[in-house]
């Protein structure tokens, strides 16, 4: 898998520059929100800004800390997208913020054991390196659908975040 300590450099060096803008990203955008923004549904199928934070955390927890790092964690998957999850700001950016410190803790931590030994994700195993990297993908889509939601809030408002 990894032959060499240049491979894990490459892969860590990548992934934490990754959930860093990814972290940032979504923070900048969750600023400019109130609080009613935040947990305004476009349809009511749709997710919130503080569904989707949700989400996120939960699936950290899941991969990260119970698959990886052998935590107890008892995920609610369900609750995430519960049309009556009310967060305030502040407790959005300490469930993001706590949620991002064991991801960026934990990839920093890494050895290449940890990063070879597979944990099985809906049926199928995968290594841990394999989860990091999903991971990146899946949370840049939903960092996508938070900037949405800001923008359909916000209008000319909206502050971009990504420079």
């Amino acid at each position: 898998m990894m032959d060499n300590m240049d491979d894990l450099s490459f892969h860590k060096r990548f992934l934490t520059g990754k959930f860093g803008e990814i972290r940032r990203r979504l923070l900048a955008a969750c600023s400019q929100l109130d609080e009613a923004a935040l947990n305004w549904r476009p349809t009511p199928e749709s997710n919130s800004v503080a569904n989707l934070v949700l989400h996120i955390a939960g699936n950290i927890h899941e991969r990260i800390g119970a698959s990886m790092l052998e935590r107890p964690y008892d995920r609610d998957r369900a609750a995430e997208f519960d049309s009556t999850a009310n967060l305030t700001r502040e407790r959005l950016e300490q469930v993001l913020n706590e949620a991002f410190d064991l991801l960026c803790t934990t990839l920093d931590e890494a050895t290449p054991e940890l990063l070879q030994q597979t944990q099985n994700v809906r049926g199928n195993e995968r290594s841990n390196l394999l989860v990091f990297h999903q991971a990146a993908s899946h949370f840049s889509e939903h960092l996508g659908q938070v900037l949405y939601i800001a923008k359909m809030r916000l209008n000319e408002g909206y502050q971009t975040t990504s420079i």
